[in-house]
């Protein structure tokens, strides 16, 4: 059964169209990476999951047990963002779902969720401070304190340079391989293509669906990868 169905969806940003005629299905253990260009629907495809952008038409369908709460989010971020002046383990924290009152399974998830990202050591420090890799296992962290099922990852890597990129990648491909379904959208078509099980490639309607496999050797993936020479 599938976690998230979309049927014949579609949604608009700022009045216009963004993302239309789009049908596919969310299933448990998927890596999903979602590619396109600048404006094609991507961001906020992944706002619709979360709950946060209602659909002009069509419907998405939560099954499986799952429901919209327990959805970890990891946000594109902003300079605001990570200017933020609160301890590593507040921020971690605020990922739970009784905030501000914290039960001590809770407290508990948050420690573990540290430990598997490697950044107990930083529990006291302050996040503001931190380079942009321990930013990202933060909040990597904090998502993970609401969810044990499903991680929606807006470019993750941006800004990272391709060493602490790479060790993000790790991470999550490892968090996929315990269970967690991953949906990413990426710029990285390169790595999409490496790590994903599938591919979907927005540019308002759907031009492709599929496994990565299969998209590498499509039409679509060649002329995005510009490995047609038409570009």
């Amino acid at each position: 059964m599938a976690l998230i169905s979309c049927r014949d969806l579609c949604l608009a940003y700022e009045g216009r169209i963004a993302v239309s005629s789009l049908s596919f299905d969310v299933l448990k253990g998927d890596y999903i990476c979602i590619v396109g260009e600048n404006g094609s629907g991507k961001s906020t495809l992944i706002k619709a999951l979360l709950g946060l952008k209602k659909p002009v038409g069509g419907e998405i369908i939560y099954s499986d047990g799952l429901k919209k709460n327990e959805i970890g989010y990891l946000p594109q971020q902003t300079p605001a963002q990570k200017d933020f002046p609160a301890g590593v383990g507040e921020v971690v924290l605020s990922g739970c779902r009784g905030a501000p009152f914290h039960t001590r399974a809770e407290k508990r998830a948050a420690a573990e969720n540290m430990e598997l990202l490697g950044i107990t050591e930083l529990k006291n420090a302050c996040y503001r401070e931190l380079s942009g890799g321990q930013q990202q296992r933060v909040l990597l962290a904090r998502a993970l304190c609401a969810t044990k099922k499903l991680l929606l990852l807006d470019e993750p890597v941006t800004g990272l340079d391709p060493l602490v990129s790479a060790e993000l990648y790790r991470l999550i491909q490892r968090l996929n391989d315990g269970g967690v379904t991953v949906i990413m959208v990426s710029h990285d078509v390169d790595c999409a293509i490496e790590r994903a099980k599938k591919i979907l490639h927005l540019q308002t309607v759907p031009l492709f669906w599929g496994s990565a496999c299969d998209y590498a050797d499509s039409e679509t993936g060649r002329r995005f990868m510009g490995e047609d020479g038409n570009d």
